[in-house]
């Protein structure tokens, strides 16, 4: 029989709001594609071609984006967000018997997936620098002996990627709605969940760790040279360029970097690494772009400089704007998070020129008019916000 994949899209991702707010976290860009088209392609890579897909949260979104794939994919809906647990059970009828269990907001490679592929009843784990954000596990022997989902205090760095290899007799037992909790409550009834260590995996908890996802994915991408490439632009590395697109005079552009299509770049444009620039993005001359996501239909005015930034769809970012890379805190969630970016923007921000961002989260619709030379440094400004 061949082995399935259900991947797990419905929920929200509220800690990358603003980005979420009018998207589901799947669906989000990196490296110009949608984080699910990723794990798609890896999943495709790895053998595995018959995959479910659990929609929720802006589901038609997600059903619109998958319908023009050219894998088929058949689409389950979960009614209400009640865990992942939930969300794998609502894809039961559809599951004929072993399955590859993967979040659809994460990236996961090929190889990782071959590998848990060959090892029935199975987690993949990894290291990573805050394990309280995801869960725990423990190891011995080569099997996993307990899963604790984000533990205020984490005892050990090893945490579970979300990817399982489960047989069909796990799946009719599972009767809570995390899926972390059901496979803990499987093992301290003695089955045997074997640890598969994830050559690369990446996971995006707050907006600033799309920025590491993107330059991992970068390094992936296919080197293209599409539009109109002017004589004197220099293009360096891994470098992908869509078709319609126009590098104007005096460009540079290093690698790895993509761009979408129909953009126009400079003249005298300096696009450093890891960068990705969406489609219908207009860059005026003498701007400079560096470890960034921006996303489709945005305006970067003249001399600007923007770095670890992620700019959100139909921005207008005045001229001499700058967002400058700074680690901080910032006020979050009624919390202040340990963050690290340059301009944090959701959809439609417009800033007036002559403004500068550090470390600094701005919501969608955000408007800032009032006097040039204003600096936002470890603050968040709520959406549709007017600054006079």
């Amino acid at each position: 029989m061949t082995l399935q994949a259900v991947i797990l899209a419905a929920g929200e991702g509220t800690r990358l709001r603003p980005l979420t707010q009018n998207r589901p976290k799947a669906l989000i860009p990196v490296a110009n594609k949608p984080i699910i088209e990723h794990t798609i392609l890896s999943l495709v890579e790895a053998g595995i071609r018959d995959i479910i897909v659990v929609v929720g949260y802006r589901k038609e979104q997600v059903m619109r984006h998958l319908a023009r794939l050219s894998l088929p994919v058949m689409i389950v809906r979960q009614t209400e967000q009640m865990g992942t647990g939930h969300a794998l059970l609502s894809a039961k009828e559809k599951i004929a018997g072993d399955v590859i269990v993967l979040p659809g907001d994460n990236y996961i490679d090929p190889v990782s997936i071959r590998n848990i592929a060959h090892n029935k009843n199975s987690l993949l784990y990894t290291t990573h620098k805050n394990p309280s954000n995801f869960g725990v596990v423990t190891i011995e022997n080569e099997n996993i002996t307990r899963i604790i989902e984000k533990p205020v205090h984490a005892n050990r760095m090893t945490v579970s990627c979300g990817v399982y290899h489960l047989s069909s007799d796990i799946i009719r037992r599972i009767q809570t709605h995390i899926l972390s909790e059901a496979i803990d409550d499987e093992i301290r009834n003695g089955t045997k969940i074997s640890a598969i260590k994830a050559q690369s995996w990446q996971d995006a908890i707050y907006p600033w760790d799309l920025l590491v996802m993107n330059k991992r994915l970068l390094s992936y991408i296919d080197k293209r040279k599409s539009g109109i490439i002017s004589s004197s632009a220099v293009i360096e590395g891994l470098v992908s360029i869509g078709s319609g697109t126009k590098i104007g005079p005096g460009t540079v552009i290093s690698g790895p970097a993509i761009i979408g299509e129909d953009c126009t770049i400079g003249p005298h444009v300096v696009i450093e690494p890891g960068t990705s620039i969406g489609s219908r993005v207009k860059i005026e001359p003498f701007s400079a772009l560096k470890n960034s996501i921006i996303m489709d239909d945005v305006v970067i005015a003249s001399h600007c400089s923007i770095s670890g930034s992620v700019i959100g769809e139909g921005c207008t970012i005045g001229e001499y704007t700058s967002a400058v890379f700074m680690s901080g805190f910032i006020p979050y969630d009624e919390n202040a998070v340990r963050s690290a970016c340059g301009a944090i923007m959701g959809n439609g921000v417009f800033c007036k020129p002559s403004i500068t961002f550090e470390n600094t989260i701005v919501g969608n619709e955000v408007h800032i008019e009032g006097t040039s030379n204003l600096k936002f440094s470890c603050t968040q400004i709520p959406d549709k916000t007017r600054v006079m």
